[in-house]
């Protein structure tokens, strides 16, 4: 009897000494990724239409202005069907509360035509426009992937929103352009791979104080990529902060690795990132198409003490001794139980009654009779 008594002591002791190891990797867990709840609320499909003698399609990216009550939406065309261009949304979401909050409908109120140094439309392939946000200062800052096999390159601007006038271009670090030199070694974006996301963290709402701007690739650049995709396949991430002195200043770049593609995956990338209040913190989209169709993942990323890798001339030898960005899985869309289209937008939405926030997804229809322009909406916490 006293044997099995010293055995059940021992086994609760040993139970406790887990428990109490546990508690701390519980707490340092909460720490680094701040608990976020995430409730998909409903879905919406915006009929296809031709607004002011545009087709409305490719939209891509997509922010909102909460003093306007109003969403810009950013289609990918390349100046092919109409100039590039981005669109002004009323959309209806009804917010009395989370149980019943829902989109009720969608009103395209304006287009707006972008403009280049020369006060001129982008002409056709010379432009490929894939991310959007909406600064302080009210203006609107614009990512192109560029178009490297017609040998443009890649580039950021602000936009007036009112004009689609270009006000300045951010100068980008050189690794990403194409090379000058036609017998240099492979640099710069790939293909429909360049920057994508693009969101902007701001920590006063006055157009004078400085603010941050952020975007990465959609996939590895040239000199980063492999013969062999890595399982993780690495991204850059560029953050600026960007001032009324003096010109935008890149303060730093980091590795983002992407998830593990799934079985029959034929594209997998970073399509958006959203910047949340806590600084260091984003919402990242990472979307996939293959012989099963579309699919997205929403994770949570934070910047616990990542390397900063600017200096790095390219990844191509590994990232063995790099600390990347930490992301923790929010959500697998395909568990919704919905069919997904090609989501590639993201930004936070108006809010509810109780002072909680939106989150709205948008895709892009790639101008294909076959697909949808669809909006997700989610109530996070």
């Amino acid at each position: 009897m006293r044997i099995i008594t010293h055995l059940i002591l021992a086994l609760i002791l040993s139970i406790s000494l887990s428990a109490c190891t546990d508690i701390p990797r519980i707490q340092a867990e909460e720490r680094l990724f701040p608990l976020i709840s995430l409730q998909f609320l409903d879905k919406y499909e915006i009929p296809s239409q031709t607004f002011q003698e545009t087709p409305l399609g490719g939209l891509s990216a997509l922010t909102y202005d909460r003093q306007q009550d109003r969403f810009y939406a950013l289609s990918d065309d390349r100046s092919q069907q109409a100039p590039a261009r981005f669109y002004t949304l009323k959309i209806d979401i009804s917010t009395d509360n989370q149980q019943t909050a829902k989109i009720k409908g969608v009103t395209v109120e304006n287009v707006t035509l972008l403009k280049n140094e020369t006060v001129q439309t982008y002409s056709s392939q010379t432009i490929d426009p894939e991310g959007i946000s909406l600064s302080p200062r009210g203006t609107l800052f614009i990512s192109s992937e560029g178009v490297p096999k017609q040998g443009i390159n890649p580039f950021i601007g602000e936009f007036n929103p009112a004009t689609g006038q270009l006000k300045q271009e951010i100068r980008l670090p050189q690794r990403y352009l194409l090379p000058t030199e036609p017998d240099s070694e492979p640099r710069g974006v790939e293909e429909n791979l360049g920057f994508e996301p693009l969101t902007i963290s701001a920590t006063s709402t006055l157009k004078d104080d400085p603010f941050r701007l952020f975007t990465a690739t959609e996939a590895s650049l040239k000199q980063d990529t492999t013969p062999t995709p890595p399982v993780n396949i690495p991204v850059r991430l560029l953050h600026y902060v960007i001032s009324p002195v003096g010109p935008p200043v890149v303060v730093a770049e980091h590795l983002y690795l992407l998830d593990e593609s799934p079985k029959g995956a034929i594209a997998n990338g970073l399509t958006e990132l959203l910047a949340l209040p806590r600084e260091g913190s984003w919402l990242s989209l990472e979307r996939t198409f293959g012989m099963f169709g579309f699919g997205a993942k929403l994770f949570q990323v934070v910047n616990s003490a990542a390397s900063e890798t600017s200096t790095i001339a390219s990844f191509q030898e590994g990232i063995e001794g790099i600390t990347p960005l930490r992301k923790k899985l929010l959500l697998d869309l395909e568990t919704l139980g919905i069919e997904l289209d090609n989501l590639e937008g993201m930004t936070l939405g108006p809010r509810l009654a109780d002072g909680s926030q939106t989150l709205i997804l948008i895709s892009d229809d790639n101008f294909n009779p076959e697909q949808t322009t669809q909006l997700l909406l989610f109530h996070l916490q």
